[in-house]
């Protein structure tokens, strides 16, 4: 534990030494309007011509998030085409063959690559065998700390120690201090089910979201941390009254978070869907019921495919949940003082 607790501290403290220096909603969408992990409008087009086997406009999609270091964007859309490639790769081949050193495709090949490794049965060393197709992508823009929170999944899965891991992530921040990929990265390899707990999870996520700025994602950490612990929970059958206000203001903090951006707005989709998981869980249904607003026809795998093979079944069944018990509470809520509810969501 106090190995544990002596890296948490030292990861925290990279991250800070590198910061220091470098309208309403109109309602939930109808059912048959809302779509799972939808694509924007700059990513559309690049998935239909994958489809078709033309790999120009996701390379100048990936291209133009390089060329602006949109590295938050580009961490986004690098997983939507890695996860397209995996049944259909053929545009993949075809771009490598074509530009074997272009730095987008070197980074698409990497993470599919590290992807697939984790599906094996021997995953430790096929990720191994593909550590030279990260430290390319790396190479291909030294700039770029999507490489990076790659090589941070990638020492989780091969069990790499506490000191090799900071040094990742001091590369990672150096790159980008507030890129939450690398935060995500962190945070999963300091989890109770690796190489931390839950209160060290929060504690990394608590002061990350503190140094971030007001409507970085990273706020949303915390709300990360919550979810695995309630997730651990439900499944053990314990409780999480030794967390419960850690968790409810992680909650809170993602609240403020989802407010800065509008409504249905496809950004802080994912954050507001695992913002509605955890308030469910908390028995907030009201609040529950509003970001459900707030996401609109956005529904996202995360966090749902955590919970059922069913992501967008799960995901309608919570909202109209929560749409039942805010209703059914609705007399209660000009009581002075009446609390709140506190419930199970599972």
């Amino acid at each position: 534990m106090v190995c544990t607790m002596a890296f948490l501290r030292a990861l925290l403290r990279t991250a800070r030494m590198v910061r220091h220096s470098s309208p309403l909603s109109a309602g939930p969408a109808a059912d048959d309007a809302v779509l799972l992990d939808a694509p924007d409008e700059r990513l559309s087009p690049a998935l239909v011509a994958a489809a078709l086997g033309d790999h120009e406009p996701a390379a100048k999609l990936l291209a133009t998030t390089r060329d602006a270091a949109d590295w938050e964007n580009r961490d986004r859309y690098l997983d939507r085409l890695v996860a397209f490639a995996r049944n259909r790769d053929g545009w993949l081949v075809d771009w490598l063959a074509a530009a074997p050193r272009d730095p987008d495709a070197l980074l698409v090949k990497a993470e599919l690559s590290v992807r697939r490794a984790w599906e094996s049965p021997a995953r430790a060393e096929r990720l191994r065998e593909v550590a030279p197709l990260i430290t390319a992508a790396a190479d291909a823009d030294p700039r770029d700390p999507v490489p990076w929170r790659l090589a941070l999944d990638h020492a989780r899965g091969t069990h790499a120690t506490h000191t090799a891991f900071e040094s990742l992530w001091e590369q990672a921040v150096r790159r980008s201090a507030h890129h939450y990929g690398c935060h995500v990265a962190a945070l999963r390899y300091l989890s109770a089910a690796w190489y931390g707990s839950h209160r060290e999870c929060f504690d990394f996520a608590e002061q990350a979201a503190e140094d971030a700025r007001p409507d970085s994602l990273v706020q949303a950490l915390p709300v990360r941390a919550a979810f695995a612990l309630l997730l651990d929970s439900q499944a053990a059958g314990r409780s999480t009254s030794v967390l419960e206000e850690r968790i409810d203001a992680a909650a809170d903090l993602a609240i403020r978070l989802s407010a800065a951006y509008r409504p249905g707005d496809p950004w802080p989709a994912e954050v507001r869907n695992l913002l509605a998981y955890v308030l469910l869980a908390r028995g907030r249904w009201a609040e529950a019921l509003h970001q459900f607003h707030l996401i609109g026809q956005h529904a996202t795998s995360f966090p749902w495919s955590s919970v059922s093979d069913d992501a967008l079944g799960r995901f309608l069944d919570a909202r109209d949940g929560a749409r039942l018990q805010a209703a059914s509470l609705t007399p209660l809520r000009n009581r002075a003082d009446h609390g709140r509810p506190r419930g199970h969501y599972a």
